[in-house]
């Protein structure tokens, strides 16, 4: 479209702009809806439509009609279309968004067709989205039906346009919109995504073959309980949900679960059996059935337990059956009836095998077997073989069983290399003697570290480098390791290290401290013999380095993010203080999980699911329950507390080494729940579902719900309030305290240590799980997490705005009563300022006990919405799962760095604007300005006489009563003050 030619104008132009509807709305009211309506600013002209009361989706038809000054400068101004949500009262509203079109994309009455806008942001932490079909326009028609204009701004209700015209444009607006949808519902093509940048006018960058369902943002309703926690009233042995009884925590172990009661089996060894060849037993229980592990005839002995759920059992009868391995035949069996099998309750005593006569046809023989009735607190639970487990292979049994793991006892090693002397040097081929680039590379394990290059010194000889650098590892009792500290030489341009001299120091013979006073050094001989080049050198230096080391048992090794860490306690054990409590966790099971993979013979989706509960360096994992989406785990572990302000994480896998015949051995992630142990109130039993939320590629993902029951003990509640008032980490991260860099560096190579040991346990935990765990990946970049700390960040700082508000409400004397109030409060606090901290103090506690009764009752858990999940763009869910470095095409990129360069822009113009305030302040002492200085001096000297003068009382109480003036005393231009310190002058000047 062209603007209008200058020659047709006719001074009577006016502009049109036909609002015809919006699809797809960010709902800001609250309860899932909005009520938006559509404000057009053009040359301090503002009209808005009619509000749609709880629609979405709303259609207008109404058209907004401006004046044109001259049409010949239309071409270079902008008219501003914003959408708003009106609240329930009329003078606040919430941006839904706006639309940002030039003059120049303006044509003629009858040459225009209607447009489809995607809605802009209005700052980078604006929440919206949807599109919004406009028709703009020149006309030169003067009838009276159309809107009328306000030009002092206000806003009036244009008049609707007649009904064929309202249809027939209501029809272009859907058809936009379902050519839209098909568009993005082609998986191959273009699609539109919004272009972030600052930019007169909105141009959508088409990309192609972008990853993401489509271009606005991903959304799931969160005003339903889909996604928030909820109490459960389970069946708990031995206390009811709610507050515990005061019972002997030895009776009482596994109170927090569900009893589950099975049917045990102990097969132990057979005698006299007239067998050659291999002996197998098969337990069988109606359809179940056991086999244990193949022996030989000569030593018939197998000691495995089977464990049949009491709920699934459909006959009264279990049989033992024994066959050789190369006969399909039974060659004995032994039997039970269901009805006179014993019921074992712990602490009893394990229930003794005895030897029963097997019937054969052959006749003779006897096998030892024990059988009873138990529960999950049984001893054999956890190695017993388990009937729901009948599918997996018998040499995948070890790795759906329920173990406990210790993380490793990890030590920061500390290598201060200070100096080396006689360092035998490589000279160039025309003997020249050259100034030698002398670096220091450390090698601990996999870690390899390197000092900087020595610089000259005029004080030291050439090879007598010097560096006193403190280098940083992690290692983990046993000490296996080395330290291997190689002397290399940077030779040819820096483009090759040649070795001058290596020594190897053993971990294990490293002292050990745990205070910040510093140990001894030593100097270490270093063996030139690797290197050819230098045999002659080396029978002429003695070369030798200068190191000090030491294990640092004075830290906490941080494998987890500070903000959600479990443990905090020293590595070395004689700084540790007794624990406050104790925390017990029932793992019960978890309902709805995601189908993670199809087996064959199997309609729908299954998962081998199990849990994996982490707290200090206590690992625990639950058994695997084999085929369902639905499993109950019912086990209880304990942990000693050492201090309250700790987390406590809970994961929920699948078990992909189930099927032996997959190739993929990484578990996947379903979810998982993270407990404050400080939210928690003693000695109660929390009973409740935590949503599984995980954030995939397409959106944030509900794959199920965790049931738990948790209680926290207290044994001493002195002890617990006093680690309030205890620093959080050991005493050495704060006199001898560790860079932000070199945290994030060793707690990289800490997540190694523990992964590697956790990944050679029988059944292993893999790399996959302990990352997902630890949150390795938390400080990676991402939009979302921008956007949910910033408004993180505003929620905290609102109570100051809500002050603020106040005053300025009570300054305004809208309502006077309260304004005389105010005045007559400040006059007294002026008069006796004595009673001014009392007062806070005491509001603060009345304001805590009138909250007391509103306090929650529930633990915290994962929300979407705080974590901007719920509302996020598909683009900038890929950029967070990019890789590093990215792995996505060049357009893609291109986009996102003109993005980024667009929000470091905003910020560079908020940083430069902060350091001009300053720079304005200092500018009042420093001559720059000569007359500004000699006015603020003058000011000085007057202020000082006449704060000697009079009481500050009086100055304080005049000070305040001339800012709570009314209104009708003020005037609206800035005051003398603020106008002489924006007159100062500042460095901005001296920018390029």
């Amino acid at each position: 479209m062209t603007v209008p030619d200058a020659k047709t104008g006719t001074g009577n132009e006016k502009l049109v702009v036909e609002i015809i509807g919006a699809h797809n709305l960010m709902p800001k009211d609250g309860e899932g809806s909005s009520s938006p309506f559509v404000e057009v600013e053009f040359e301090d002209q503002r009209l808005r439509t009619q509000v749609k009361r709880k629609d979405l989706n709303p259609i207008w038809n109404e058209k907004l009609v401006f004046h044109v000054i001259d049409v010949n400068e239309l071409r270079y101004k902008t008219l501003e279309i914003s959408v708003f949500n009106e609240k329930r009262s009329p003078n606040s509203r919430n941006f839904l968004g706006k639309v940002r079109v030039t003059g120049s994309s303006v044509g003629r009455e009858g040459e225009s067709v209607v447009q489809l806008y995607t809605l802009e942001k209005r700052s980078l932490f604006s929440h919206v989205r949807g599109e919004l079909s406009v028709k703009h326009y020149v006309t030169t028609d003067n009838d009276g039906d159309l809107g009328r204009v306000n030009g002092s701004g206000g806003a009036k209700k244009s008049k609707k346009v007649s009904s064929s015209v309202g249809k027939q444009q209501q029809q272009q607006h859907i058809a936009l919109l379902n050519h839209q949808q098909q568009n993005q519902q082609n998986g191959q093509g273009q699609r539109m995504l919004p272009f972030y940048p600052n930019q007169g006018e909105m141009k959508p960058l088409v990309i192609t073959a972008l990853p993401g369902p489509r271009p606005g943002p991903v959304l799931y309703s969160n005003g339903s309980s889909e996604f928030s926690l909820k109490e459960t009233k389970p069946r708990l042995g031995g206390v009811a949900s709610g507050l515990s009884s005061h019972k002997d925590k030895t009776s009482s172990t596994y109170d927090l679960v569900e009893q589950m009661q099975y049917l045990y089996v102990r097969v132990m060894k057979a005698k006299d059996l007239s067998l050659s060849s291999e002996v197998v037993s098969e337990v069988k229980l109606g359809n179940y059935k056991g086999v244990t592990k193949k022996v030989s005839s000569s030593n018939l002995e197998w000691n495995q337990v089977f464990a049949f759920s009491k709920e699934t059992i459909q006959s009264s009868v279990v049989e033992i059956f024994l066959r050789e391995v190369n006969r399909n035949e039974y060659s004995g069996r032994v039997w039970f009836d269901l009805s006179e099998i014993p019921t074992r309750v712990p602490p009893d005593s394990p229930l003794a095998p005895q030897w029963y006569r097997i019937e054969s046809r052959n006749g003779g023989g006897e096998l030892m077997v024990s059988v009873w009735f138990g529960t999950q607190a049984d001893e054999a639970f956890a190695e017993a073989w388990h009937s729901k487990a009948g599918n997996v292979h018998i040499e995948e049994l070890s790795s759906i069983k329920s173990k406990v793991y210790l993380s490793p006892k990890l030590w920061y090693l500390r290598v201060s290399v200070i100096e080396a002397q006689d360092v035998a040097v490589m000279n160039k081929g025309s003997g020249l003697v050259r100034f030698p680039e002398l670096s220091t590379k450390l090698h601990v394990g996999n870690q390899i570290l390197r000092t900087t290059v020595s610089t000259a010194n005029p004080t030291r000889s050439f090879t007598n480098p010097y560096w006193n650098e403190d280098l940083m590892f992690v290692v983990a009792e046993p000490f296996e390791d080395c330290i291997t500290a190689v002397v290399e030489d940077r030779v040819s341009g820096g483009q090759n290290d040649v070795c001058v001299g290596r020594v190897q120091i053993p971990v294990s013979a490293v002292e050990r401290r745990t205070g910040d006073k510093p140990v001894g050094s030593r100097w270490f001989t270093l063996d030139n013999g690797n290197n050819n080049n230098n045999n002659n050198s080396n029978s002429q230096f003695g070369s030798r380095i200068h190191l000090r080391l030491s294990l640092d048992g004075g830290y906490h090794v941080l494998d987890e993010a500070t903000m959600y860490t479990s443990d905090v306690r020293p590595t070395a054990k004689e700084l540790w203080k007794p624990h406050v409590g104790l925390l017990e966790i029932g793992i019960l099971g978890a309902t709805g999980l995601m189908p993670m993979k199809v087996r064959d013979g199997k309609g729908g989706g299954t998962a081998d699911s199990y849990c994996v509960a982490k707290y200090g360096p206590k690992w625990v994992r639950t058994r695997t329950v084999v085929d369902s989406l639905c499993p109950k785990w019912n086990e209880q572990y304990t942990w000693e507390v050492n201090d309250p302000c700790t987390v406590v994480t809970i994961g929920v896998f699948d078990n992909a080494r189930v099927d032996k015949s997959n190739s993929n051995t990484r578990d996947a992630r379903i979810g998982k729940v993270r407990i404050r142990l400080s939210t928690l109130e003693t000695e109660r039993v929390y009973t409740h579902s935590y949503p599984l939320l995980v954030l995939h590629a397409t959106g944030v993902k509900k794959t199920g719900e965790l049931h738990l029951a948790v209680r926290l003990s207290c044994g001493n509640a002195v002890n617990m309030f006093q680690m309030y008032t205890l620093p959080l980490l050991p005493k050495m991260h704060y006199t001898q305290p560790l860079g932000v860099h070199m945290i994030e560096r060793l707690r990289y190579q800490t997540l190694n240590a523990v992964s590697a040991r956790l990944s050679r346990a029988e059944p292993p935990l893999g790399r996959e799980v302990v990352e997902y765990m630890l949150d390795h990946d938390f400080h990676v970049w991402s939009m979302r997490r921008s956007k949910a700390n910033f408004f993180r960040l505003v929620n905290v700082v609102s109570s100051l705005v809500w002050v603020a508000r106040l005053v300025e409400a009570m300054r305004s004397w809208t309502k006077p009563v309260c304004s005389t109030v105010f005045v007559a409060v400040f006059l007294f606090m002026v008069l006796f300022p004595e009673l001014i901290l009392p007062s806070l103090f005491l509001y603060a506690a009345a304001v805590g006990v009138w909250r007391f009764r509103k306090r929650p009752r529930h633990p915290p858990h994962m929300d979407g919405r705080i974590s901007h999940a719920e509302t996020v763009f598909p683009d900038e869910l890929d950029e967070e799962f990019d890789t590093f470095p990215t792995s996505r095409g060049f357009e893609v990129v291109r986009m996102r760095y003109d993005r980024v360069r667009s929000i470091a822009g905003r910020i560079q113009t908020v940083v430069g604007d902060m350091a001009s305030q300053g720079e304005r302040a200092q500018a009042l002492l420093s001559w720059r300005d000569p007359r500004a200085t000699f006015i603020f001096l003058v000011f000085c000297l007057v202020s000082a006489v006449g704060f000697y003068v009079v009481p500050v009382k009086l100055t304080v109480a005049i000070a305040g009563l001339y800012y709570l003036r009314p209104p009708r005393f003020r005037r609206k231009l800035p005051s003398r003050g603020l106008s002489f310190f924006r007159r100062l002058p500042s460095r901005a000047d001296s920018m390029l």
